[in-house]
Protein backbone atom coordinates (compact mmCIF):
# COMPACT_ATOMS: atom_id res chain seq x y z
CA UNK A 1 0.00 0.00 0.00
CA UNK A 2 2.92 2.61 1.00
CA UNK A 3 4.30 1.81 -2.68
CA UNK A 4 1.04 2.71 -4.01
CA UNK A 5 0.54 6.20 -2.25
CA UNK A 6 4.31 6.80 -3.39
CA UNK A 7 3.51 6.42 -7.03
CA UNK A 8 -0.03 8.23 -6.50
CA UNK A 9 2.11 10.94 -5.00
CA UNK A 10 4.45 11.52 -8.33
CA UNK A 11 2.17 13.05 -11.00
CA UNK A 12 3.77 13.96 -14.69
CA UNK A 13 3.12 17.27 -15.90
CA UNK A 14 2.55 17.24 -20.10
CA UNK A 15 3.73 20.92 -20.78
CA UNK A 16 4.19 23.58 -23.69
CA UNK A 17 1.02 24.15 -25.23
CA UNK A 18 2.27 26.53 -28.09
CA UNK A 19 5.02 27.25 -26.16
CA UNK A 20 7.47 25.16 -27.50
CA UNK A 21 10.45 23.76 -25.06
CA UNK A 22 8.92 25.62 -21.67
CA UNK A 23 7.65 24.45 -18.78
CA UNK A 24 4.75 27.49 -17.27
CA UNK A 25 2.99 27.68 -14.36
CA UNK A 26 1.41 30.67 -12.09
CA UNK A 27 2.29 30.60 -8.51
CA UNK A 28 -0.07 32.34 -5.87
CA UNK A 29 -0.76 31.73 -2.30
CA UNK A 30 -3.33 33.14 0.27
CA UNK A 31 -6.12 33.81 -2.49
CA UNK A 32 -9.10 32.11 -0.54
CA UNK A 33 -11.31 34.82 -0.45
CA UNK A 34 -14.19 35.29 3.04
CA UNK A 35 -16.13 33.53 4.91
CA UNK A 36 -18.80 36.08 4.27
CA UNK A 37 -21.19 37.31 1.37
CA UNK A 38 -19.48 37.94 -1.52
CA UNK A 39 -16.96 35.87 -0.56
CA UNK A 40 -14.52 36.82 -3.16
CA UNK A 41 -12.43 39.90 -2.27
CA UNK A 42 -11.98 42.60 -4.85
CA UNK A 43 -8.10 41.11 -4.85
CA UNK A 44 -9.05 37.98 -5.29
CA UNK A 45 -11.26 38.79 -8.28
CA UNK A 46 -8.72 41.09 -9.59
CA UNK A 47 -5.85 38.80 -9.40
CA UNK A 48 -7.95 36.09 -10.81
CA UNK A 49 -8.35 38.58 -14.04
CA UNK A 50 -5.26 39.05 -14.47
CA UNK A 51 -3.60 35.59 -14.55
CA UNK A 52 -6.21 34.58 -17.14
CA UNK A 53 -4.39 37.68 -19.08
CA UNK A 54 -0.97 36.18 -18.07
CA UNK A 55 -2.38 32.33 -18.91
CA UNK A 56 -3.11 34.15 -22.63
CA UNK A 57 -0.17 36.53 -23.20
CA UNK A 58 2.50 34.57 -21.51
CA UNK A 59 1.39 31.09 -21.55
CA UNK A 60 0.85 28.96 -18.66
CA UNK A 61 0.47 24.40 -18.05
CA UNK A 62 -1.33 24.43 -14.21
CA UNK A 63 -1.46 26.95 -11.51
CA UNK A 64 0.43 26.16 -8.13
CA UNK A 65 -1.97 27.16 -5.20
CA UNK A 66 0.24 28.33 -2.02
CA UNK A 67 -1.72 27.85 0.62
CA UNK A 68 -4.44 29.57 2.40
CA UNK A 69 -7.12 28.31 -0.18
CA UNK A 70 -10.12 29.49 1.78
CA UNK A 71 -10.18 32.01 4.79
CA UNK A 72 -10.60 32.04 7.79
CA UNK A 73 -11.41 28.50 8.63
CA UNK A 74 -10.54 26.04 5.54
CA UNK A 75 -13.50 24.35 4.61
CA UNK A 76 -16.48 21.96 5.90
CA UNK A 77 -16.52 19.07 4.03
CA UNK A 78 -15.86 18.45 0.21
CA UNK A 79 -19.51 19.69 -0.38
CA UNK A 80 -18.94 23.30 1.13
CA UNK A 81 -20.38 25.66 -1.10
CA UNK A 82 -16.85 27.67 -0.78
CA UNK A 83 -15.86 25.45 -3.47
CA UNK A 84 -17.69 27.21 -5.52
CA UNK A 85 -17.89 30.74 -4.07
CA UNK A 86 -14.10 31.19 -3.60
CA UNK A 87 -12.55 28.94 -6.27
CA UNK A 88 -14.81 27.57 -9.32
CA UNK A 89 -16.40 31.26 -9.83
CA UNK A 90 -13.98 33.21 -9.44
CA UNK A 91 -10.91 31.62 -11.88
CA UNK A 92 -13.35 31.74 -14.78
CA UNK A 93 -11.44 33.62 -17.44
CA UNK A 94 -11.00 31.94 -20.41
CA UNK A 95 -6.99 31.35 -20.15
CA UNK A 96 -7.54 29.79 -16.82
CA UNK A 97 -10.70 27.40 -17.06
CA UNK A 98 -8.57 24.95 -18.62
CA UNK A 99 -5.69 24.75 -16.19
CA UNK A 100 -5.36 22.29 -13.48
CA UNK A 101 -4.77 23.41 -10.26
CA UNK A 102 -2.12 21.57 -7.91
CA UNK A 103 -2.97 22.53 -4.48
CA UNK A 104 -1.40 22.12 -0.92
CA UNK A 105 -3.11 23.56 2.17
CA UNK A 106 -1.88 26.40 4.14
CA UNK A 107 -2.84 27.19 8.09
CA UNK A 108 -5.96 28.45 7.52
CA UNK A 109 -6.86 25.39 5.44
CA UNK A 110 -5.72 23.57 8.09
CA UNK A 111 -8.01 25.21 10.34
CA UNK A 112 -11.12 23.65 8.60
CA UNK A 113 -11.06 20.03 7.00
CA UNK A 114 -8.05 19.55 4.51
CA UNK A 115 -8.84 16.07 4.27
CA UNK A 116 -12.26 17.28 2.47
CA UNK A 117 -10.16 19.70 0.21
CA UNK A 118 -7.68 16.08 -0.68
CA UNK A 119 -11.05 14.80 -1.76
CA UNK A 120 -12.82 17.71 -3.83
CA UNK A 121 -10.08 16.70 -6.24
CA UNK A 122 -13.00 14.21 -7.09
CA UNK A 123 -15.34 16.39 -7.84
CA UNK A 124 -13.37 18.96 -9.76
CA UNK A 125 -11.06 18.44 -13.66
CA UNK A 126 -9.17 21.48 -12.18
CA UNK A 127 -8.63 20.98 -8.47
CA UNK A 128 -5.45 18.39 -8.05
CA UNK A 129 -4.22 17.50 -4.30
CA UNK A 130 -3.80 14.01 -4.09
CA UNK A 131 -2.21 14.18 -0.95
CA UNK A 132 -0.57 15.96 1.55
CA UNK A 133 2.58 16.31 0.02
CA UNK A 134 3.62 14.96 -3.49
CA UNK A 135 5.70 15.04 -6.28
CA UNK A 136 5.22 16.47 -9.88
CA UNK A 137 7.34 15.68 -12.74
CA UNK A 138 7.63 18.28 -15.30
CA UNK A 139 9.02 17.46 -18.70
CA UNK A 140 10.96 20.51 -20.84
CA UNK A 141 9.32 20.00 -23.90
CA UNK A 142 11.58 19.60 -27.16
CA UNK A 143 14.48 18.57 -25.18
CA UNK A 144 15.21 15.08 -22.62
CA UNK A 145 15.36 17.42 -19.18
CA UNK A 146 13.24 17.37 -16.92
CA UNK A 147 12.17 19.33 -13.53
CA UNK A 148 10.38 18.55 -10.52
CA UNK A 149 8.27 20.42 -8.23
CA UNK A 150 8.01 18.96 -4.43
CA UNK A 151 4.93 20.09 -2.67
CA UNK A 152 5.03 20.31 1.00
CA UNK A 153 2.80 20.36 4.13
CA UNK A 154 4.71 22.71 6.28
CA UNK A 155 1.87 23.34 8.53
CA UNK A 156 2.13 19.19 9.39
CA UNK A 157 5.43 20.08 9.24
CA UNK A 158 6.17 22.44 11.72
CA UNK A 159 2.61 23.31 13.26
CA UNK A 160 -0.16 25.33 13.30
CA UNK A 161 -0.47 28.99 13.65
CA UNK A 162 -3.28 31.60 14.18
CA UNK A 163 -1.52 33.89 12.54
CA UNK A 164 -4.11 37.38 12.73
CA UNK A 165 -3.44 39.72 14.93
CA UNK A 166 -0.58 37.62 16.81
CA UNK A 167 1.65 36.35 14.30
CA UNK A 168 2.51 33.49 16.54
CA UNK A 169 5.30 31.29 15.25
CA UNK A 170 4.09 27.75 14.19
CA UNK A 171 4.29 25.79 17.48
CA UNK A 172 5.83 22.60 16.49
CA UNK A 173 3.91 20.13 14.63
CA UNK A 174 1.05 17.67 16.03
CA UNK A 175 2.44 14.46 14.95
CA UNK A 176 6.11 14.45 15.36
CA UNK A 177 6.27 11.19 13.32
CA UNK A 178 4.27 12.60 10.31
CA UNK A 179 6.35 15.67 10.53
CA UNK A 180 9.76 13.32 10.40
CA UNK A 181 8.07 10.67 7.70
CA UNK A 182 7.62 13.88 5.69
CA UNK A 183 11.11 15.24 6.00
CA UNK A 184 12.55 11.48 5.22
CA UNK A 185 10.12 11.38 1.97
CA UNK A 186 11.18 14.81 0.95
CA UNK A 187 14.87 13.54 1.49
CA UNK A 188 14.39 10.71 -0.82
CA UNK A 189 12.66 12.61 -3.52
CA UNK A 190 15.55 15.34 -3.61
CA UNK A 191 18.14 12.32 -3.82
CA UNK A 192 16.28 10.97 -6.62
CA UNK A 193 15.63 14.52 -8.55
CA UNK A 194 19.82 15.09 -8.61
CA UNK A 195 19.56 14.91 -13.00
CA UNK A 196 16.82 17.06 -12.88
CA UNK A 197 17.73 19.96 -14.91
CA UNK A 198 15.69 22.25 -11.83
CA UNK A 199 14.09 21.16 -8.85
CA UNK A 200 11.41 23.84 -7.40
CA UNK A 201 10.67 22.83 -3.49
CA UNK A 202 7.20 24.61 -2.49
CA UNK A 203 5.49 24.73 1.09
CA UNK A 204 3.04 27.55 2.72
CA UNK A 205 5.57 29.05 4.98
CA UNK A 206 8.25 31.08 3.97
CA UNK A 207 12.02 30.24 5.02
CA UNK A 208 13.02 33.51 4.20
CA UNK A 209 10.38 36.42 4.10
CA UNK A 210 10.94 40.35 5.64
CA UNK A 211 7.48 40.62 6.05
CA UNK A 212 4.80 40.47 9.01
CA UNK A 213 5.64 36.70 9.51
CA UNK A 214 9.27 36.55 8.77
CA UNK A 215 11.37 33.55 8.60
CA UNK A 216 9.79 29.96 9.91
CA UNK A 217 12.53 29.08 12.24
CA UNK A 218 11.10 25.28 11.91
CA UNK A 219 11.76 25.66 8.38
CA UNK A 220 15.35 27.47 8.52
CA UNK A 221 16.71 24.52 10.65
CA UNK A 222 14.88 21.77 8.43
CA UNK A 223 14.83 22.68 5.66
CA UNK A 224 17.23 25.52 4.15
CA UNK A 225 20.14 22.73 4.73
CA UNK A 226 18.30 20.20 2.17
CA UNK A 227 17.66 23.06 -0.58
CA UNK A 228 21.44 24.47 -0.24
CA UNK A 229 22.85 21.03 -0.41
CA UNK A 230 20.93 19.58 -3.09
CA UNK A 231 21.24 22.63 -4.85
CA UNK A 232 17.67 23.31 -5.39
CA UNK A 233 16.66 26.08 -7.87
CA UNK A 234 14.00 27.88 -5.87
CA UNK A 235 11.60 27.40 -2.78
CA UNK A 236 8.21 28.89 -3.49
CA UNK A 237 5.69 29.80 -0.83
CA UNK A 238 2.98 32.27 0.64
CA UNK A 239 1.86 33.04 4.14
CA UNK A 240 2.98 36.63 3.83
CA UNK A 241 0.86 38.50 2.08
CA UNK A 242 3.48 40.28 -0.43
CA UNK A 243 5.45 39.98 -3.29
CA UNK A 244 9.27 38.82 -2.29
CA UNK A 245 12.85 37.47 -4.08
CA UNK A 246 15.45 36.49 -1.52
CA UNK A 247 18.30 34.71 -2.83
CA UNK A 248 20.94 32.99 -0.39
CA UNK A 249 23.19 29.80 -0.45
CA UNK A 250 22.27 29.71 -4.11
CA UNK A 251 19.07 29.24 -3.78
CA UNK A 252 16.16 31.56 -4.97
CA UNK A 253 12.96 32.42 -2.57
CA UNK A 254 10.30 33.06 -3.88
CA UNK A 255 7.45 34.43 -1.85
CA UNK A 256 4.09 34.93 -3.18
CA UNK A 257 1.08 35.78 -0.94
CA UNK A 258 -0.55 38.08 -2.29
CA UNK A 259 -3.53 36.85 -4.02
CA UNK A 260 -6.24 38.39 -1.57
CA UNK A 261 -4.29 40.45 0.43
CA UNK A 262 -1.61 43.09 0.21
CA UNK A 263 0.44 44.12 3.40
CA UNK A 264 3.68 46.48 3.14
CA UNK A 265 5.19 45.71 6.88
CA UNK A 266 8.53 45.06 6.31
CA UNK A 267 9.57 44.56 10.31
CA UNK A 268 12.01 41.19 9.71
CA UNK A 269 14.16 42.90 7.60
CA UNK A 270 17.05 41.97 9.98
CA UNK A 271 16.19 38.78 10.50
CA UNK A 272 16.70 37.56 6.80
CA UNK A 273 20.41 37.05 6.23
CA UNK A 274 22.49 40.28 4.94
CA UNK A 275 21.98 41.44 0.96
CA UNK A 276 19.27 38.38 0.29
CA UNK A 277 16.71 40.63 -0.61
CA UNK A 278 16.47 41.38 -3.88
CA UNK A 279 12.68 42.07 -4.39
CA UNK A 280 9.15 43.62 -2.15
CA UNK A 281 6.14 44.82 -3.42
CA UNK A 282 3.31 44.98 -0.79
CA UNK A 283 1.67 48.40 -1.62
CA UNK A 284 -1.59 48.70 0.30
CA UNK A 285 -3.18 49.82 -2.71
CA UNK A 286 -2.64 47.14 -5.18
CA UNK A 287 -5.16 44.95 -6.15
CA UNK A 288 -3.06 42.04 -5.81
CA UNK A 289 -0.41 39.67 -7.27
CA UNK A 290 0.87 36.54 -8.42
CA UNK A 291 4.22 35.03 -9.60
CA UNK A 292 4.73 33.22 -13.25
CA UNK A 293 7.71 30.72 -13.70
CA UNK A 294 8.90 29.52 -17.20
CA UNK A 295 11.24 26.19 -17.16
CA UNK A 296 13.16 26.14 -20.40
CA UNK A 297 16.60 24.71 -21.40
CA UNK A 298 18.80 27.59 -20.19
CA UNK A 299 17.05 28.80 -17.19
CA UNK A 300 14.22 29.03 -14.88
CA UNK A 301 12.55 32.53 -14.97
CA UNK A 302 10.60 33.82 -12.44
CA UNK A 303 8.57 37.42 -12.72
CA UNK A 304 6.38 38.81 -10.59
CA UNK A 305 3.40 40.66 -11.83
CA UNK A 306 0.70 42.99 -10.42
CA UNK A 307 -2.88 42.54 -10.76
CA UNK A 308 -2.73 45.67 -13.04
CA UNK A 309 -0.70 43.40 -15.16
CA UNK A 310 2.25 45.37 -14.46
CA UNK A 311 5.76 43.02 -14.87
CA UNK A 312 6.91 43.93 -11.08
CA UNK A 313 10.24 42.23 -10.84
CA UNK A 314 11.99 39.24 -13.38
CA UNK A 315 15.25 37.06 -12.37
CA UNK A 316 16.48 33.98 -14.22
CA UNK A 317 18.11 31.53 -12.30
CA UNK A 318 20.57 28.97 -13.63
CA UNK A 319 19.82 25.12 -14.29
CA UNK A 320 21.47 23.28 -11.61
Amino acid sequence: LQMLVLLWMTLTVVAGRGHEGAVQFLAVGDWGGIPDPPFATPREVATAAAMGRTTTDLGADFVLALGDNFYYKGVRDEWDPRFQETFEQVFTAPGLRELPWFVMAGNHDHAGNVTAQLAYSHHSPRWRFPHHYYSLRLSLPGTNASARLLVLDTVLLCGGTDDFGVGGAPRGPQDAAAAAAQLAWLQGRLVAARHDRYVLVAGHYPVWSVAEHGPTACLVRLLRPLLRHHRVTAYLCGHDHNLQFLEEGGVGYVVSGAGNFVEESQQHRGAVPPGSLRFFFGAPASPGGFAHLRLDAHAATVTFLEATGRVLYRVALPPR
